[in-house]
């Protein structure tokens, strides 16, 4: 192991110092395969995408199982919301999700699009599929349009998406109804989607920054949590718990990244104590921005230009600290196999975007020439990228089932995805409507799935690194577009320096 790669003080215990190399080394240093095709794994993950894609499908989709789904939603309220994404396994289009994912994928292009090759115009359309949706989805001032499609009746049927016949009921929140962390979120995503078409397309980035800043001012002058107000629709599937505050400073960061104007940079700094920017710095997924927010205000600390934003650097050097293997933070864990575990379903989600951080302010890192300085020990940018990268090689197969938890990746992957358009008869094999509980017999059925859905990264093993391979264990077999999203620029890293 690099002399370089942590360093470890005198002063402490010889027991805790033991415990932090040994998990040091079975993380590191575990048996690993000959090596990974980081590139094929970044095509297949970014072609996950269009598995999940709503609305008229266009002439180049790739994943020809598909086909139209969805297409007068929007319709019962006087709008048009067909298109963007399905989150999950299930038919309905959640906004606060789809925001996130679109975020993610935008800032895996602004930090890690030159290493893309040939992917990169596919991730730009991915990113594009998410922001054109959004744009419909607030095309109303002071009104977001934040869900399509009834949760409960949906769950209660196993149905492709193109055979759709529940209830496509669309929730939206406006200043009677307000909902600052979906508001937020989607804010973020449209101004970092801005920064990704400012070459590209300068009209349509100009649209998205314009789009943004009206968003935004919406979400902080009618301030709430979406899930008080649409309580029956969105919980428990995307149920704000953790409250709006971080939305807001996620959003005028991202402003500021996108526009570099005084007011957001005013407006993070005079709400940091007030928005809680400090607050459960070891989270970052759909409904917690706070490790992000630090990660990607502190680039501009290291780069020697906002000493006003010192705090914010303090937080994420905290955040890495808090996530170190053998000094980790008790709601942070590890599998025996050296998987980041996190309490509650759908453990990737928490693998990928915590390992997108790591290698983001690795990078910034690196750049600065600094080091991560933590009580017990100091982690260098070549310790963080090598921490992110044992948690990307588990994912692909190096992990004690030596399974790849990327479908159509590897020998041996999942079969049995919780996926209905995956797991039903295509279309095209099965042109004849199958009914809500027609598709039961097929969600039961112990065979594989007979459409793969290529690049899927499923909900993961347990804390013992056991993975039941089964459809009814949604928590472990369903894939998410939030899962994927982070993981691309991940793989666009790893596919260029390995």
């Amino acid at each position: 192991m690099a002399p370089n790669v942590l360093c470890l003080p005198g002063n402490v215990s010889a027991f805790r110092v033991t415990l932090a190399l040994l998990l040091l080394l079975s993380l590191l240093l575990h048996p690993i395969s000959a090596g990974h095709d980081y590139h094929d794994a970044l095509r297949k993950s970014i072609l996950f995408f269009e598995g999940q894609r709503s609305g008229k499908l266009p002439p180049d989709q790739r994943l020809k199982w598909r086909r139209d789904s969805a297409l007068h939603d929007g319709y019962t309220a006087g709008v048009d919301l067909t298109g963007g994404y399905y989150d999950a396994g299930d038919n309905i289009k959640f906004g606060f999700p789809m925001a996130f994912t679109t975020t993610l994928l935008a800032w895996s292009v602004i930090d890690f699009g030159r290493t893309m090759g040939p992917e990169l115009k596919n991730t730009v359309r991915a990113v594009k599929w998410g922001t054109d949706y959004l744009l419909k989805a607030t095309a109303v001032p002071d009104v977001v349009f934040v869900q399509v499609g009834d949760p409960y009746s949906d769950h209660n049927c196993w149905e492709r998406p193109e055979d759709m016949d529940t209830s496509r009921a669309v929730y939206k929140i406006d200043k009677n109804h307000p909902g600052s962390d979906v508001a937020g979120e989607t804010a973020a995503a449209l101004a970092a989607a801005s920064i990704v078409f400012r070459s590209r397309d300068p009209a349509y980035s100009r649209l998205l920054l314009n789009r943004a800043v009206r968003v935004f001012e919406f979400a902080d002058r009618h301030r709430g949590a979406y899930s008080a107000s649409l309580r029956s629709a969105v919980c428990p599937f995307y149920c704000d718990v953790n409250g709006f505050q971080d939305e807001l400073l996620w959003g005028a960061a991202w402003l500021h990244k996108a526009s570099r104007r005084r007011v957001y940079r005013e407006y993070i700094v005079r709400n940091e104590v007030v928005l809680r920017a400090g607050d459960t710095i070891n989270e970052f997924g759909w409904d917690n921005k706070h490790a992000g927010i630090n990660v990607l205000i502190s680039k501009e600390v290291l780069m020697g230009k906002a000493d006003y934003f010192q705090s914010f650097k303090q937080n994420a050097d905290e955040f890495i600290c808090s996530i170190l293997p053998g000094l980790s933070h008790p709601q942070v864990q590890y599998s025996p196999g050296g998987l980041i575990f996190k309490p509650g379903g759908s453990n990737m989600q928490h693998v990928t975007s915590l390992s997108f951080l790591l290698l983001a302010y690795s990078n910034y890192l690196s750049h600065a020439n600094k080091v991560v300085p933590c009580v017990q020990t100091s982690a260098s940018p070549v310790f963080l990228k090598q921490l992110a990268k044992r948690q990307v090689d588990y994912i692909l197969g190096d992990n004690p089932l030596m399974m790849s938890y990327m479908v159509g990746y590897g020998a041996r992957y999942p079969q049995r995805i919780h996926h209905r358009g995956s797991s039903l008869p295509s279309v095209q094999v099965h042109p004849a409507h199958i009914g809500c509980k027609a598709g039961s017999r097929y969600f039961l059925s112990p065979n594989p799935n007979p459409n793969l859905l290529v690049g899927a990264v499923v909900g993961g093993p347990n804390s013992s690194d056991a993975f039941p391979d089964s459809r009814p264990f949604f928590q472990e077999s369903e894939p998410t577009t939030y899962i994927n999203a982070p993981l691309v620029g991940l793989l666009a890293y790893f596919s260029a320096h390995y």
